[in-house]
């Protein structure tokens, strides 16, 4: 009789987690300065709750960079203002610290009590790139500091991959972009061929055509091309930036473009002011 092998059979295991990289959009607060009192009263006077932009944040993640202190003379001992202070400061502006650049030594101990994590750390190392698109401000500075930003809504699944490799020269959104979505068109323009709710935030590297209304926040040439432009069937904005320069509409938008077909750009006579005038038809 000839013997056989018995057959096990294992029961496939069900997982009930899955462990993936994720993209997140990330605000950048670039320190320009060691006078943190000053800073302080600064970012109150921009976004606090008595300031020109109350609200103009919500619990957005932020990363410190502490980058250009290594060009400034007085040193982080001088100065009475703590990390904790100015945490307190970044928190009533409506938003949250969570990363850290170029972090001087004197406040490591502080920053691993507020749990910051130091995002010069190989772990971090994807985050630590030089050639992020940045919103810049005399005091904050908005930058993607993600490879990419993640489309928030399965509408958009539909939307070219993200592998670096990929050529892409326009990326195309046939649906609204609602509140609280994030799109950046990386290396290409974005075409939007529907309204952009308030809340919402649409980001390319080129140009930004809506075929619709513009109610949230549009920023174009968000890598420093200053030829971008901002092209719109109803401007509406709650921001509109090209290349860094921005513009809040805290500031009413004239009666001839505010909700009316009309384009954003920069001039071209060096000094890269924000021009926003009617589309003629």
């Amino acid at each position: 009789m000839t013997s056989q092998t018995p057959t096990t059979h294992r029961k496939k295991k069900s997982l009930t987690f899955e462990i993936k990289s994720a993209d997140l959009p990330v605000m950048a607060l670039i320190i320009k300065t060691r006078d943190l009192a000053k800073l302080k009263i600064d970012l109150l006077a921009s976004f606090g709750n008595e300031g020109e932009n109350p609200g103009f944040f919500n619990g957005d993640l932020l990363l410190l960079d502490f980058s250009a202190f290594e060009t400034l003379d007085q040193t982080v001992e001088e100065n009475a203002t703590s990390l904790f202070d100015l945490i307190d400061t970044i928190s009533a502006c409506g938003l949250k610290a969570a990363v850290t650049r170029r972090l001087p030594a004197a406040w490591i101990d502080d920053a691993q009590k507020l749990d910051l994590v130091n995002g010069d750390d190989a772990v971090m190392g994807r985050v630590n790139t030089p050639d992020i698109p940045t919103l810049q401000s005399t005091v904050i500075t908005n930058s993607l500091i993600t490879e990419t930003i993640r489309l928030t809504d399965e509408e958009t699944s539909n939307s070219p991959s993200k592998n670096k490799t990929l050529s892409i020269k326009t990326l195309l959104i046939e649906k609204p972009v609602r509140s609280g979505q994030k799109i950046y068109a990386r290396g290409a323009d974005l075409v939007i061929m529907a309204m952009v709710n308030r809340g919402a935030e649409v980001i390319a590297d080129g140009n930004i055509h809506i075929y619709g209304a513009l109610r949230g926040k549009a920023m174009a040439g968000a890598k420093g091309d200053t030829t971008a432009r901002i092209f719109t069937l109803s401007l509406e904005p709650e921001l509109v930036s090209i290349a860094g320069v921005y513009r809040t509409t805290e500031k009413e938008l004239n009666l001839d473009v505010l909700g009316k077909p009309a384009q954003v750009r920069l001039s071209s006579d060096g000094q890269e002011k924000m021009i926003i005038e009617a589309m003629k038809p």
